[in-house]
């Protein structure tokens, strides 16, 4: 039985060739975001919208649409009714009206005007939607498209067909390609091989029932839930269990329309592979998905997913797969075997030929830096081995000189801790080499083995320190070298594991391993800043140090990403500029992340506490009366309080509690006893109340007006030991 249309309702589909999988997902929502622009554009009001795609089709449903746009009144404004007679015909004959009596009077505050008032009928909705068609074909905003034929238009891939219907009737219009017209139709295809017969529909309801009895499915979803059915069926049978590959499984559904999933055999010889080249060569070339037996080790069969059924059950799919899959592994084998006559060390000097940056100089160049980084930050990781660290460091990148890298740039890293293993070094070292990569993401692991962390830190820090000498930061848009990951890797590395890591020294010792000519480079391009802000003066007093301007910035890009990884957490970013802003507590930058999140977490623990709330908005209310003050007099009232000047005991008390105060903090502070320093901030809430409440700041007297402005100045900074309160938001 053929359903009708629901009424309002408008169906859109654009029938292609095979969209490429990576880009459908993003299609279904740029397509759902136009048609909302173009129907609000259009004043067509509609209850729901949703798109849908699949590898040959980009769907779109609009319900409770009305039949026509709604009428709009138009009214222009002319001149008063006693105006001119040349004013008033003027204002007539531009408005279209014959006489002064077909123009509306009405009264306003400055007296009785001339109003022309046009009623514009709407439009009928399938008359618009045909207009809107087009313009959605036109500025779908894909990644890659091409022309085909001898036609102009340019579309993701060739566009054969378009299905635009609106309650149940096909909306009348046409698209040219540059070459060729497609008319609007209410007809469509199944499945390219089960079902390729055109049909036509009547509703979405239709299409859909219609679709799936011709082999295709065309929720993402449904799809995606047929494939970890089937495959979990047909492993459970085998006493297998599929592994968990969500990237993958992701892309499949965008590649087949009617999923059949089919189990192959790895033959036996390819067992004695490691594991991830198995999983590599299948997934990455082939799309398979591998199979785990109950232990976790690695079963030798694999899942295909097929967008076809077949008589034979699929037996000749199963066996074409296993034949290519032969072959790869034949290669990956070769590989494996040949890879393993050369020891590692052997393949140090061959780094020397393969460019890391053209400014930062070879592979091998970055070998020696993080040898160096990392023999320095075993310091402070406990348990990192000064030795293990060397010999990480110096073998973390020979695995991409080998043939099976080349071949599979996935499992660099990986194969190094395999070929390690093959050589005989220590287990500590193999691991360090497999895991100096990570973390690549905030999901991935974190390294924590201490020479893993020492080698992992080594590498991010060169990388972060080279590419800010040489100018190539990252931009708001832009980040060729991935350097915001590099720098979340730091952070996971040293917050995780808990490291205690003072940050600027070793970013000073990184630059200067760099190359001369790259920190010469940052120092041309200091001095080139200093002389644009000297203005006149010596540029030399202008120009900071490198190695202060370069610290200063990376430590800075740190706090950013450090602000993005704790506001995922519920962490306000402004406390983390509120602490980092103040430095350490013995002077200079903050650079010890396990330190300033301890400082962090207690600020707003005391934040979140009814002193701490009160003492900030006393804290706002002594910074707004001195920055006014301080405009209104143009000085800063900095210097010490003349004590003897104190006359009114509430401003004794309160200058004896920030001289206490102050004390205890930095006793506090010293120890890393953050509770302790802002329970000595919480002592200032009651002096400070009975200050505000019975003392004049702004007094008759010059000189005690002064010094009391000079007391609360020292509130400012009282607090600024522990945090820059005026960075606090609320």
């Amino acid at each position: 039985m053929v359903e009708a249309a629901h009424k309002g309702e408008f169906l859109l589909e654009l029938f292609s060739e095979e969209i490429p999988a990576r880009m459908q997902t993003r299609a279904a929502n740029d397509l759902a975001r136009l048609a909302k622009e173009k129907l609000n554009a259009a004043s067509l009001e509609y209850g729901a919208l949703e798109t849908h795609v699949t590898p040959r089709r980009l769907v779109l449903v609009v319900r409770g649409l009305p039949e026509k746009q709604p009428d709009i009144s138009e009214e222009k404004k002319g001149p008063k009714v006693d105006a001119p007679e040349k004013a008033v015909q003027g204002f007539l004959r531009s408005s279209g009206l014959d006489t002064i009596e077909q123009a509306q009077q009405w009264e306003t505050d400055k007296g009785t005007f001339l109003f022309a008032v046009r009623t514009i009928h709407g439009r009928e909705t399938k008359e618009v939607l045909a207009e809107i068609v087009s313009e959605l074909i036109r500025e779908m905003p894909w990644p890659k498209s091409m022309r085909w034929g001898t036609q102009s238009f340019r579309y993701v891939r060739p566009l054969h067909e378009i299905l635009a219907m609106f309650d149940g009737a096909v909306v009348q219009g046409e698209f040219d390609l540059g070459g060729r017209i497609l008319d609007f139709a209410r007809v469509t295809r199944g499945h390219r091989f089960l079902s390729p017969e055109p049909f036509a529909v009547t509703s979405f309801a239709d299409y859909h029932g219609q679709l799936f009895a011709s082999k295709v499915m065309l929720e993402q979803a449904a799809r995606r839930k047929s494939i970890l059915e089937q495959g979990e069926a047909l492993a459970k049978n085998a006493g297998l269990r599929l592994k968990d590959d969500p990237g993958l499984l992701d892309e499949i559904v965008g590649l087949v329309e009617w999923p059949a999933v089919l189990m192959g055999t790895i033959e036996p010889e390819f067992m004695e592979l490691p594991p991830e080249v198995l999983t590599v060569s299948m997934r990455t070339h082939q799309k398979y998905f591998a199979l785990e037996n109950r232990d976790g080790s690695m079963a030798n069969r694999f899942l295909a997913v097929a967008n076809i059924e077949t008589s034979d059950g699929g037996a000749a799919i199963v066996a074409g797969n296993e034949r290519v899959l032969r072959a790869r592994l034949s290669d990956a084998r070769f590989f494996w075997t040949q890879d393993r006559k050369e020891s590692l060390a052997d393949r140090v000097p061959r780094l020397q030929d393969v460019i890391f940056h053209a400014k930062l100089g070879s592979l091998h160049h970055k070998v020696d830096r993080i040898e160096a980084l990392a023999v320095r930050m075993a310091d402070f990781i406990k348990g990192a081995e000064r030795d293990q660290a060397r010999s990480a460091a110096v073998l973390c990148k020979t695995d991409l000189t080998t043939g099976m890298v080349g071949e599979f740039p996935e499992l660099q890293g990986v194969m190094g801790r395999y070929y390690a293993l093959a050589d005989g070094e220590d287990p500590q070292v193999a691991q360090a080499i497999a895991d100096h990569y990570a973390p690549q993401g905030p999901k991935d692991h974190c390294p924590s083995a201490p020479v893993s962390a020492a080698v992992a830190l080594a590498d991010k820090l060169d990388t972060l320190t080279g590419f800010f000498a040489v100018g190539e930061k990252p931009t708001g848009s832009k980040d060729p070298y991935a350097l915001r990951r590099a720098g979340l890797g730091v952070i996971r590395l040293i917050v995780e594991n808990g490291l205690r890591i003072p940050l600027t020294p070793l970013l000073r010792e990184a630059l200067h391993l760099q190359p001369e000519a790259a920190v010469q480079e940052l120092r041309s391009r200091l001095a080139a800043g200093g002389q644009k802000a000297a203005r006149g003066t010596s540029a030399a007093d202008s120009v900071p140090h490198a190695e202060d301007a370069l610290s200063t910035d990376v430590l800075e890009f740190l706090t950013d990403r450090l602000k993005v990884v704790l506001r995922d957490r519920g962490v306000r970013h402004d406390l983390i500029s509120a602490v980092f802003a103040v430095g350490q507590p013995g002077g200079g930058a903050e650079d010890d992340l396990v330190r300033l999140l301890a400082r962090v977490d207690a600020l707003e623990r005391f934040l979140k506490s009814e002193d701490g709330a009160n003492l900030l908005t006393a804290y706002r209310r002594a910074a707004n009366i001195v920055r006014i003050e301080e405009k209104k007099d143009k000085t800063i009232y900095y210097g010490a309080v003349e004590e003897k000047a104190l006359q009114a005991v509430e401003e004794q008390a309160l200058h004896a509690a920030l001289k206490d105060t102050a004390k205890q903090a930095k006793k506090a502070l010293g120890e890393e006893d953050f509770t302790s320093a802002m329970a000595a901030m919480a002592e200032l809430r009651k002096p400070l109340d009975v200050f505000f409440d019975t003392v004049t700041v702004n007094a008759d007297d010059p000189a005690l007006r002064e010094n009391r402005l000079r007391l609360l100045k020292q509130i400012d900074t009282t607090l600024a030991q522990v945090a820059d309160f005026s960075r606090i938001e609320g």
